[in-house]
């Protein structure tokens, strides 16, 4: 017992460690503060007949409950973590991949013909990314017809008709097939909620505001930007020619990239980005060709992180350059914002309220920001700051992007069709100027044409994608068969299905434009087919700009710099393709970017041989 009277403080002799009539301890505390109350005829007596009873303090077993209690509790927690949040994701994966099964066995689009399908996770999915974009809908449309269905990610049926009213009823119906979910955190990813990416009341908000920037009479004004900027990558292509001593293998990808990046710095914001300086850095134009990447190989797990949202907080190394890559395009685009708004309402402090219709400026941020701040429009219907910037990326894409694209598309064509190259020349060297008026462009028949035929078949966006925001009956121009031989002049849509817009391949059917529609040839517009004529684009018989409420605002902008680039450039060299034609494909990011097989390593490029034209080696060679 010697040890026991130790531990609980009692003295050796049975008796309290205390001296009579003092208080009892415990651990050095006194028993007399926070003790159990102890009757005086208890103390010094045991209430076990062999242990003396010595008080522990209620201090104490409150701390000993509460620790029991609180190791419980993290426990317990634990635990319910342990079982929740496999439960949540289960629970997550199910509201994501549960509607898709159903929707395979209940959607109407169960009854069109197409192919069978390879891989249960895939569908056609792998098939579609190691492809040409377009071929393989392509030969599914000549062995089904042109009304099909092929299947997705997790065996989800796309619509895929190249029947121009089906393709006008949904481009014109743009409430009732929004893009899907998907799609939208894809663009949004890279531009923002501009006006790409909102849908319904935003989206009209926002092209209403935007409309008067993009009219002839502003796209009139900045012609002479487009053809000063294509003269300055001219004379920078010639001092790379002279210093090499002859014709010289050029990226024209990489040139006009840069070329275009400064006609919107200038004609977008009234910026100088000075991109096509040697050996100035120029970080802008970095982000955009981290964006713009096209992946070589099948990105699985970006793949997945579209489909299950949980999933997009996990960082992948594309996601951590590309969110970069944005950081540096809203800070340089709240600088841009905060200089035009100082300017105009210093502006607006020295005369009159400004109305939208009065707006004027030469840059398209300064326009869009005067019609958002006239006088004549409602407070309820301005753009917020916000929506103000989201069009930044949006104008860089717009005026950027796609334009270097479909320029190098241009001089890639040329190489492959030299008589083409010939004529065109020829035509723009009748031109006694190199400033022309964007009136004076248009005027040139083959120019025209040739810009006509490139963006047919060299459509910078292949493709987009629509969902079915209600159940839906939508009408062909011409019957189909469907998988068990009847015939129908509805396809019945299912709320949910997936809709794919094959510009592209629509732009080179056989159907609308002949059994040589994937030619490069430009005097086919000269008698356009009648067939043609039913495609619902916006603009040229192709659907490269699209068609409805959604078609692209700023389609005017892009055919004049085009053309002024083209004007610019042909006059001035003759091309060849520097690699083997076959070595040539696309690869897409937003738009289709040329990637060369044998250069993968080197990203997109597009390498031509570029030498001066001169009139009188050319007469010679003829």
């Amino acid at each position: 017992m010697g040890h026991l009277n130790r531990v609980m403080g009692s003295a050796p002799g049975g008796g309290p460690a205390s001296a009579p009539g003092t208080p009892a301890t415990f651990c050095g505390r006194t028993a007399g503060h926070g003790a159990a109350y102890i009757p005086p005829s208890s103390r010094g007596r045991s209430l076990h007949p062999q242990s003396p009873y010595h008080p522990i303090p209620t201090s104490h077993l409150h701390l000993l409950i509460l620790l029991i209690y609180s190791n419980f509790r993290d426990l317990v927690m634990a635990l319910n973590l342990l079982v929740a949040v496999p439960l949540a994701l289960v629970a997550i994966l199910l509201w994501k991949i549960v509607p898709v099964f159903v929707r395979i066995y209940t959607s109407p689009l169960r009854h069109l013909p197409g192919p069978p399908n390879p891989s249960w996770f895939w569908g056609q999915f792998k098939v579609i990314f190691n492809s040409d974009h377009g071929v393989p809908q392509e030969k599914w449309l000549a062995e089904y017809g042109q009304t099909i269905t092929y299947q997705g990610m997790f065996g989800g049926r796309r619509l895929y008709t190249h029947d121009e009213r089906a393709m006008n009823h949904i481009l014109t119906h743009s409430n009732d097939f929004p893009k899907p979910e998907v799609t939208r955190y894809n663009l949004t990813a890279v531009l923002g909620a501009g006006v790409l990416v909102t849908e319904g009341e935003q989206h009209r908000q926002q092209r209403r505001i935007m409309n008067p920037a993009f009219g002839p009479a502003q796209i009139r004004e900045l012609t002479g930007i487009f053809l000063e900027k294509a003269m300055k990558l001219r004379d920078h292509w010639q001092l790379t020619i002279d210093r090499n001593g002859g014709p010289t293998r050029i990226d024209v990808l990489f040139g006009l990239g840069r070329m275009t990046l400064d006609v919107i710095g200038l004609a977008g914001f009234n910026y100088e980005f000075d991109a096509l300086a040697d050996g100035k850095p120029n970080e802008l134009n970095n982000a955009f060709k981290t964006i713009f990447q096209g992946d070589t190989q099948l990105p699985i797990l970006n793949m997945l992180r579209m489909f299950v949202p949980p999933l997009r907080i996990i960082p992948t190394s594309r996601s951590l350059k590309t969110a970069a890559a944005m950081k540096v395009m809203r800070r340089i685009g709240m600088e841009l914002i905060a200089e035009k708004k100082a300017a105009i309402l210093s502006e607006k402090t020295q005369g009159a309220d400004v109305e939208k219709k009065n707006v004027q400026g030469r840059d398209l941020l300064s326009l869009l920001i005067k019609a958002n701040m006239s006088t004549d429009i409602p407070e309820s219907q301005r753009l917020s700051d916000a929506d103000v910037l989201a069009q930044v990326p949006t104008f860089i894409v717009a005026g950027h992007e796609t334009t270097s694209t479909g320029v190098t598309w241009t001089l890639f064509a040329l190489t492959q069709a030299p008589h083409v190259q010939t004529k065109l020349r020829n035509e723009l060297l009748t031109v006694r100027t190199d400033m022309p008026s964007m009136d004076e462009l248009n005027a040139l028949p083959y120019l025209d044409m040739v810009v006509r035929e490139v963006l047919r078949i060299h459509a910078p966006v292949a493709s987009t994608i629509r969902v079915a925001a209600k159940n839906d009956e939508i009408p062909c121009a011409k019957p189909y068969t469907d998988r068990y031989g009847v015939q129908r002049d509805t396809i019945r849509i299912q709320k949910g299905d997936m809709v794919m817009i094959p510009i592209q391949a629509m732009n080179r059917d056989k159907t609308f434009w002949g059994e040589d529609s994937f030619e490069f040839k430009p005097e086919r517009w000269e008698n356009i087919p009648e067939a043609a004529h039913g495609l619902p684009g916006v603009w040229g018989h192709i659907m490269s700009f699209i068609g409805g409420p959604r078609a692209c605002i700023g389609y005017r902008f892009s055919l004049i710099e085009m053309k002024a680039l083209i004007f610019t450039l042909v006059r001035a060299f003759e091309y060849e393709l520097a690699v083997d034609p076959k070595d040539v494909t696309k690869k897409s990011s937003i738009v289709q970017r040329p990637l060369i097989l044998t250069e993968v390593e080197a990203g997109s490029q597009m390498p031509l041989i570029v030498k001066p034209y001169r009139a009188a080696d050319s007469e010679d060679r003829v």
